[in-house]
């Protein structure tokens, strides 16, 4: 289980690939917000988006590595509201 308190504001996100995902506004429930500035293109641009918690392999200092690949997990992501993003 993650050390959900060693996930700080402005971390990055990234893929077990190594691309990056986002970077984290703060924790909210059992997801990671994350920034605004990491919202994607066209419609999705402009809202925050969700990485649920159980997508965390590992913290490192300043990132927040997931055990999937970004494009895999960025299929996993919601948009504030709880709809995926598509």
């Amino acid at each position: 289980m993650i050390d959900v308190s060693k996930i700080k504001e402005h971390a990055e996100v990234i893929g077990a690939d190594g691309v990056h995902v986002g970077t984290v506004d703060h924790v909210q429930g059992d997801r990671i917000k994350l920034t605004k500035k990491d919202s994607g293109e066209g419609r999705h641009q402009g809202h925050h988006h969700f990485i649920a918690l159980e997508l965390v392999a590992e913290v490192e200092g300043d990132k927040v590595r997931l055990s999937a690949n970004a494009d895999v997990a960025v299929m996993f992501e919601e948009e504030e509201g709880g709809n995926p993003v598509q």
